[in-house]
């Protein structure tokens, strides 16, 4: 599965079948399984995202100056 959010609608539908009265145990054993997996990857990509966050929280890029003052210190210095 490519993103996210492609994780999140198929663990729905895991959780759905599971929830089916006509599903048998092996099946749902099956199911939960991938659940379980699943989740697992989802969780740490959520890590990884959470980390990036607090360093960008904590390290903010400083924001770019289109229009960079000028002091001319040196300008005689040519």
């Amino acid at each position: 599965m490519k993103n996210f959010e492609d994780k999140l609608n198929r663990l729905e539908e895991i959780a759905d079948a599971i929830k089916k009265t006509d599903v048998s145990l092996e099946e749902a054993v099956n199911y939960f399984e991938e659940g379980i997996t699943l989740a697992r990857k989802m969780e740490k990509e959520l890590e990884k995202i959470e980390s990036k966050v607090q360093i960008l929280m904590n390290n903010p890029v400083p924001p770019v100056l289109e229009n960079k003052p000028e002091i001319g210190l040196f300008d005689d210095l040519n």
